[in-house]
Formats: C-alpha cells, sequence, structure tokens
C-alpha cells in the first residue's frame, strides 16, 4: 500500500541540456543524497561539455533510473542552477573550490531540501545480490491471455519446474501502483526473486505485468482492486488450460494490496486451493491510511498534539471535498481557510516542516478522487475473509509501517476464526520491513539502500508452508 500523506513524493529522473562554458569545473559526475519524508534518495548526475552547451543527465540508482531529462543548467561565478519544469523544482548550489562539492537546496512545489553533491569518478553502483542470473534451472516462458470482460490482454512469464507434470502454481499479485511482473521498486525485484525461489522448490509460478503496464494492454489509472481480482480470475482461467499444471492445486501469493485481492478471488472461486498474504490488510483502507500517517508523522517528529490537528484538518478537509466536488476554487479557498483556523496553534516554519499546506491538501484531495483511491478507502476485508474456507498463510514483518503487523494480523487471523477457517497461519516476521527486508527503521527511505531484496526468512516461511499444503 502506499501511504496517503499530504506532499509526499518520490523523484523522477531528469536530463540536461544548457549553455556551457568551454572549461567547466562542473563537468564529470555529481553524488549527492536527498532527503524528503524520511526517504533517502541518491542521485547522480553526469555533466559534460559540448560546443553548444552542456549535455547532462541525472540518475537516481536507488529508484532503477537512469538517463532523464531535466530543462535547463545555468552555471556562472561558481553557481549553479537546475530547472525541471515538469517537476516544478529547482536547484540551486554554490560550487565550492576547495572541497570539489557543491552546496545548495533542491525546492519542488514551496519544500526546500538541502542536498550537497560531490564529485565522483565511479558514481553509484546499486548491488542486488539476490537477483537471479541466467541460465536458470527450470523453464521460463513469456505468456499473454485475455480478461474476457474487459478485452484486456494481460502478458506475464510463467516459470516451471525442469522435469515432472502436473506441477502445483502460484500467482503472483502485486502491491498498489503499477507494477510490472518483477513488482520492481528501487531496483528490486521481489517476485523475480520469489518466482526463482519458488520455481526451484518445485512449484510453477506466474508473474504478471499489471494492465496498461509493460507488456499488458488495458487502463491502469481508472482500474480498482476489483478490476485486478477479474485479472487474477483470468490468470486462473489460463492456467486450467496448461497441461502442466495441477488444476486442484492453484494458488495465490499476493503482497500488499494483493493480498486484498486474493482473498477477494478466493471466496468467490472454487478453483483457488490455498492463498499466502504478505502484508496484506486485516482493516479498512480508511483504517490503514490513518495507522500510515500517524506513524510517519512521528517518524518526522511530530507531537501527539499536532498530529491530532493534522488528522482532525484531513477529516474537516475531506469533508469540503465531499460537499465542492467540482468547484476546485471553493474547494481551495476552503482548505485555506481550514488550515488557518485548525492550525492557528501551529507556526508557519512547523506548518512548512510537516507539510501542513494549501498545496499538499490540493493534491491529497485529487489523489482520494481517484477510482482506485475511493475503493480502497470504503474496502473492508473482513467480510471477505470470512468466507474464506482455503489454507492461508498470512505473514507481516514486525517493523512493517505501512501495513502495521500487529492490527493487521489480528484482524485476519479474527476474520477467519469468526468464518470457521481452522487450515490458518499467521506469523510475524521479526525485523523485516513491508517489502520483506531486514530493516532498521521500516521506513520506505530504507528501501532502496538495503541490498537485501526479500529476506530468507520470508521466502523460507512461504516456501515450507506451500509445501505441507500443495507439495507433492
Amino acid at each position: 500500500m502506499k501511504r496517503c500523506i499530504p506532499g509526499f513524493f518520490l523523484l523522477v529522473c531528469l536530463c540536461l541540456s544548457v549553455k556551457a562554458q568551454q572549461i567547466s569545473p562542473v563537468e564529470g559526475s555529481w553524488v549527492g543524497t536527498l532527503a524528503v519524508s524520511g526517504i533517502k534518495l541518491r542521485l547522480v548526475t553526469h555533466i559534460h561539455t559540448e560546443a553548444n552547451g552542456y549535455k547532462a543527465t541525472l540518475d537516481s540508482p536507488d529508484q532503477g533510473a537512469k538517463d532523464i531529462p531535466i530543462d535547463i543548467v545555468t552555471f556562472q561565478n561558481d553557481s549553479l542552477t537546475l530547472i525541471m519544469n515538469r517537476l516544478g523544482a529547482v536547484y540551486k548550489g554554490l560550487y565550492r573550490k576547495d572541497s570539489v562539492l557543491i552546496q545548495g537546496l533542491f525546492t519542488q512545489n514551496g519544500h526546500s531540501f538541502p542536498l550537497v553533491m560531490q564529485k565522483s569518478e565511479k558514481g553509484i553502483t546499486v548491488n542486488r545480490p539476490q537477483l537471479p542470473v541466467r541460465p536458470f534451472p527450470y523453464k521460463e516462458e513469456d505468456v499473454v491471455y485475455e480478461n474476457p470482460s474487459t478485452h484486456t490482454k494481460l502478458a506475464g512469464t510463467l516459470t516451471l519446474p525442469q522435469t515432472g507434470t502436473a506441477f502445483p502454481v502460484v500467482i503472483l499479485i502485486s502491491g498498489s501502483g503499477p507494477q510490472d511482473r518483477d513488482e520492481t521498486l528501487f531496483a528490486h525485484k521481489p517476485f523475480l526473486v520469489l518466482a526463482d525461489y519458488l520455481t526451484k522448490q518445485g512449484f510453477a509460478v506466474l508473474r504478471v505485468d499489471d494492465r496498461g503496464v509493460g507488456k499488458s494492454t488495458g487502463s491502469f489509472s481508472t482500474a480498482t482492486s476489483a478490476d485486478f481480482a477479474e485479472d487474477v480470475k483470468a490468470g486462473i482461467a489460463y492456467l486450467k488450460t496448461r497441461k502442466e499444471i495441477n488444476p486442484q492445486k492453484i494458488g495465490l501469493i499476493g503482497h500488499s494490496e494483493g493480498g486484498m485481492i486474493a482473498p477477494m478471488v478466493a471466496s468467490k472461486s472454487p478453483d483457488v486451493a490455498f492463498i499466502v498474504l504478505m502484508a496484506g490488510p486485516g482493516i479498512t483502507g480508511e483504517q490503514i491510511l490513518r495507522t500510515q500517517a500517524i506513524t510517519f508523522y512521528k517518524k518526522m517528529g511530530a507531537s501527539d498534539s499536532e498530529i491530532k490537528t493534522i488528522l482532525e484538518l484531513s477529516d474537516a478537509v475531506d469533508k469540503l471535498a465531499e460537499s465542492n466536488s467540482t468547484d476546485k476554487q471553493k474547494r481551495k479557498e476552503g482548505i485555506v481557510q481550514l488550515i488557518k483556523d485548525k492550525a492557528a496553534g501551529i507556526s508557519d516554519s512547523r506548518k512548512k516542516q510537516l507539510e501542513i499546506t494549501e498545496d499538499a491538501f490540493l493534491q491529497s484531495v485529487e489523489l482520494a478522487q481517484s477510482p482506485w483511491m475511493k475503493y480502497f478507502i470504503h474496502f473492508d476485508p473482513i467480510p471477505v475473509l470470512k468466507q474464506v474456507r482455503i489454507p492461508v498463510l498470512a505473514i507481516n514483518g514486525s517493523k512493517d509501517v505501512q501495513v502495521l503487523a500487529d492490527n493487521n494480523l489480528k484482524g485476519i487471523e479474527t476474520a477467519l476464526k469468526q468464518g470457521g477457517n481452522k487450515k490458518y497461519q499467521v506469523q510475524k516476521l521479526e525485523g523485516l520491513n513491508h517489502l520483506f527486508q531486514k530493516a532498521d527503521s521500516g521506513f520506505p527511505g530504507e528501501y532502496g539502500t538495503i541490498e537485501q531484496t526479500i529476506d530468507p526468512t520470508a521466502l523460507t516461511a512461504i516456501g515450507d508452508w506451500l509445501k505441507k499444503v500443495a507439495g507433492k
């Protein structure tokens, strides 16, 4: 799940073109780290001098992004300016000859963050030691099938053990946001690592690009979790046509939002034999967003009274947005007045630090208008989980700050028990975050800096349980 906190954003990559002096001390590669809302992003700017100006690119290696365009760069009197129109961002820095670094501020949407860039010949290498390398000791096949209800073409990868027949199989269901078949995030590929591990354990694995992502057709932006559930059903129908698959042993593994979708499908489809919920929700979407907000604001150093004010303000903004769904000007004026009234005891500088701003709440309101968010906020997993009678494994990391382990695992277990399901296992994995990495704080800022993609304890927990319920 992705948190719904005003002002939260991740950088995208940039590419620059500018007029340059013939000889420039800023030519070369520059490395810096941008800290935004508890997230640390390492940036590498490559600047090259050409006859008519500069050519430069900026990489965000922790996001697996390289060589993307910026608009304007100027360098005069030791002052470097980067203007990024599409991001609404500007970087202004001072080149320091004595220490060979550029020290300045990165500003976006009225928020400024220190950014020091130091010259580097090597740049940054992102190490992901768990990523499997071809040739694989199993079969790998690109597949395409259709969701007949929407005529969406879904493209993915099916891996099969090298020998044998009638394999048990799992479909991997990704978390929120447009995800490719590997669930790529910060140069990590969790679903590739998981598929590799399980296929070596004797399971077939199907992982798929979300609709509108990669090689899959359709629209992601207009889809809800219910639509993604239909795509999963199409995957089940496809697997039933494959002679290598045991149709009695088709299971689902869902991560985050995928852990919400898996029970939705299993409660309706007799073809699903077992499910694994990785950081799946056991409380409503609205409750998840609220617990996320409290956790993140505490990380930002907010006091209990400040958090109380922010939550009350958020509730008031939500009501305002519902009553002014079409008149954006009235909504904007109303938000300004609400901030003035309800956050009167918080200084302007502190408001800026905590992102209690007009722009931040307007962005939050826009996000809340999307079909996906409307569906998610009102979704309650409890009635769905009560209908699931097949074996269920629910795991969560103790340091997950996006889907908190204790209240969500408790909700899942309570619902399964109330529904009469006696074939379930609930497990909290110590020290793991939302991506099931071994973590320090558990906050998203660590995701890209941790080399590990999935901790072996999580892989083993899933693999051992699957062998018990579906192994040959």
